[in-house]
């Protein structure tokens, strides 16, 4: 029989079992993964099985990484997500968590806006740590990146995002995920993107302060190309802060609509 180890093919004999099979391959694989599923068990392999064997604590190479996230992911969803560039306009609370769930994805081209610094009050809800602050926020969350996936390609852009750049910066992108704090930084944004490009899927991002219930964040598609994620309603203001918690929820329906996108999945 034929399975595939680690993105090769390989010939086996009939009756063969996965631990022994692994042991045999790579004595110093400690993470077994048979058809996305990671298993301690020595089950019989079948005809076209595809496995991945790893060691704990060390960056496998490039082909064996990408053989890990196709079997985790599903082949065809990894090899779309891999093609696909997607443009983050913004790297505050929503950015900054966006561009993390988006490169464990395995979006292979992220392209990543925003003009401004890492502060220490940006450290309750943004996905940063105290050793980046004073870093441009770009500089900061490219580095994030580099240490979840090192072979994503990341473009940065630390400038003011205007409706006379926005083109400039996102025109490749296949969607740019909206995650500004200033309502009308987010309305021209969207505006000179819908209006210059036939193509660019928008998802944006509006109402997740406080600490009301989760279930009130959604997904809404409110034009063809342009989606909504929030309760729609509840901004920062005196006595109602932006928190981690629903700030990150937001920040996944954004990641999922975008997963979702790519995917051809149109409605939230």
């Amino acid at each position: 029989m034929t399975i595939t180890c680690n993105g090769k093919p390989l010939e086996l004999a009939d009756g063969a079992r996965l631990q022994q099979t692994a042991h045999a391959l790579i004595p110093t694989a400690s993470v077994v993964i048979r058809n996305g599923f990671q298993t301690n068990e020595d089950v019989l392999l079948e005809d076209g099985d595809s496995i991945t064997l790893i060691e704990k604590g060390v960056l496998p190479p490039q082909d064996v990484l990408e053989h890990m996230m196709a079997a985790r992911h599903s082949p065809h969803v990894h090899e779309t997500v891999k093609r696909a560039c997607v443009g983050i306009a913004g790297l505050g609370g929503l950015g900054s968590n966006i561009a993390a769930m988006l490169a464990r994805t395995g979006v292979g081209h992220l392209i990543l806006a925003d003009f401004d610094v890492v502060e220490p009050s940006n450290l309750n809800r943004q996905n940063y740590y105290v050793s980046h602050l004073g870093m441009h926020k770009t500089d900061a969350t490219a580095d994030i990146i580099r240490q979840i996936n090192p072979f994503i390609t990341v473009e940065t852009h630390t400038v003011r995002i205007t409706e006379d750049n926005a083109m400039d910066i996102f025109g490749g992108c296949d969607i740019v995920c909206e995650a500004f704090d200033n309502p009308a930084c987010k309305a021209e944004l969207v505006s000179a993107l819908l209006s210059e490009s036939d193509t660019i899927r928008i998802v944006a991002g509006s109402g997740m302060a406080g600490y009301g219930s989760s279930n009130e964040i959604l997904t809404r598609k409110r034009m063809s190309r342009l989606y909504v994620c929030g309760d729609g309603e509840t901004a920062a203001a005196n006595g109602v802060g932006l928190m981690a918690p629903r700030v990150s929820v937001c920040a996944g329906h954004q990641a999922n609509m975008a997963l979702r996108l790519l995917l051809g999945i149109g409605q939230p």
